[in-house]
């Protein structure tokens, strides 16, 4: 079953991950986390995993 926008998920309690809306209508992510928890998307991830092999 998928999200709605408004929706969200709890992490540990310290991280919140709710879907919004945007203006054009397409839906996102909006990450909530302490600043000592690193968010990185996930192509640049990727990238930067595979560039340290």
């Amino acid at each position: 079953m998928g999200r709605k926008p408004g929706e969200y998920v709890v992490i540990d309690d310290c991280i919140i991950v709710k879907v919004v809306k945007s203006d054009s209508g397409q839906l996102r992510l909006a990450i909530e986390a302490p600043k000592d928890i690193s968010i990185v998307r996930g192509e640049i991830y990727e990238k930067r995993d595979s560039s340290s092999s």
